[in-house]
């Protein structure tokens, strides 16, 4: 942080973090392949794992039995289990005949998963292998275990891994980091383009062979919390990082947007005529569920590394009150806008003892808790109201055009219960 840095992001008004360790309740990172082999439409993900593995990934991604998906697993059996198979000619034998039926994958990730068997392959020295035996493929590992990764690190991993890959490059050019929908990839596109900001790329794009060159020109803006690992990998090639919040809101997505046009010298009156209408018709579609959230409780319980910017938005944009704000990980130096922006004295935590924030989630009987899938049922049971945080990751939710879907994503369930207690 700069010592010019603004006074309310100076570290005494930062929250302080309590740090939990104990029993979690969270996918693991295989659960990102949904969301990136739709990104990615020529790269193939071949997970390394377990018949669990598969059945995670066959119902996290709802494939249709006739479908031929763009991923797999390549399923550790019992004569595995019990050494009487060479791992990595197994794992050959896979890979070999998944290309040789498929020749049009360009790019197949290895991904390693949980069982000890697993970890004990070594996957990166596997994926060079198979690499140097077909020159035509780019084969590339990262690990998605959940022993190693939580809900959303699966696409950092994945991402980390895919930055070694693109070409080296000193251009100017402005760089956005995290899997987005085409859709609002458009839109971002179409707005960097009115403040004459450019080049402008995505990470990942829609080609995973199509990568931007990186290099000491390079400035990127981080579109998700969760990339920790990406960041490092890029500003090690000498890319650098514009501190913002996340474009989540209409004043998230500005600040975000003005980040990038202090960097590239747009003049802060063309940016304000550029961003206006945009934010004025996300500031209108918000202001249709801000009767319904103003003034209710919310509890976010750790799952997506979304729950600091999220609270954020619904603190600052729709009057709501966070109770505790629990996240996964917490990269305090990419996370330290978005916190300095928190109510003050709003409780946040790092880290998961399940039981003891299920305690404190009874105790606050908050109006909402966002909480995974395995929770959400209990906690109803016992009448409190739950958003799942899955949603919040497969659904367009950043920028200005999505302002007021977001919203309506924590104005539904509180309406479905007002409807029932009716």
């Amino acid at each position: 942080m700069s010592a010019a840095a603004p006074e309310r992001l100076r570290p005494a008004s930062l929250p302080q973090v309590r740090r939990e360790r104990g029993q979690r309740e969270v996918f693991c990172g295989l659960t990102g392949i949904v969301w990136l082999h739709r990104k990615m439409p020529d790269a193939f993900f071949l997970v390394v794992g377990s018949r669990t593995c598969a059945h995670l990934l066959q119902s996290a991604a709802g494939v249709m039995i006739f479908a031929e998906p763009r991923f797999a697993t390549a399923i550790i059996e019992e004569r595995d289990l019990a050494g009487l198979a060479d791992l990595d000619a197994e794992l050959d034998r896979v890979v070999t005949r998944l290309l040789d039926r498929r020749p049009e994958i360009r790019t197949l990730f290895l991904v390693g998963s949980c069982p000890s068997e697993v970890i004990k392959l070594d996957l990166p020295r596997a994926a060079r292998r198979l690499q140097d035996a077909r020159p035509g493929s780019r084969i590339l590992s990262y690990s998605g275990s959940g022993i190693e990764t939580t809900f959303t690190e699966g696409e950092d991993a994945c991402l980390a891994a895919l930055v070694p890959q693109a070409p080296t490059g000193d251009v100017s050019s402005l760089l956005i980091v995290g899997a987005l929908p085409d859709i609002v990839e458009d839109q971002f596109e179409r707005l960097f383009a009115e403040l004459g900001i450019g080049p402008v790329r995505f990470f990942p794009g829609r080609s995973a062979t199509d990568l931007p060159p990186i290099g000491p020109g390079t400035r990127f803006l981080l579109a998700q919390p969760f990339l920790g690992e990406t960041a490092r990998v890029l500003e090690a090639r000498g890319a650098e990082r514009l501190e913002a919040p996340f474009p989540f809101g209409a004043e998230g997505t500005t600040a975000w947007v003005r980040a990038a046009a202090r960097a590239f010298g747009v003049d802060e009156m063309h940016l304000r005529q550029v961003v206006a209408p945009y934010r004025e018709r996300a500031k209108r579609a918000l202001e249709r569920h801000r009767a319904r959230l103003e003034g209710k409780t919310i509890f976010f319980m750790p799952d997506s590394q979304l729950e600091v910017p999220l609270a954020r938005f619904l603190s600052a944009e729709l009057g709501m009150v966070p109770v505790e704000v629990c996240t996964p990980f917490l990269h305090t130096r990419h996370l330290a806008e978005e916190l300095a922006l928190l109510p003050a004295g709003t409780p946040v935590t790092e880290g998961q003892d399940v039981e003891a924030q299920l305690d404190r989630v009874r105790t606050a009987r908050p109006d909402l808790t966002v909480c995974g899938l395995g929770l959400a049922n209990p906690l109803e049971a016992e009448g409190l109201t739950t958003k799942w945080a899955i949603e919040l990751v497969f659904t367009p939710i950043h920028g200005f055009d999505q302002a007021g879907d977001l919203a309506e994503l924590f104005a539904r369930p509180l309406r479905r219960r007002d409807v029932l207690r009716v």
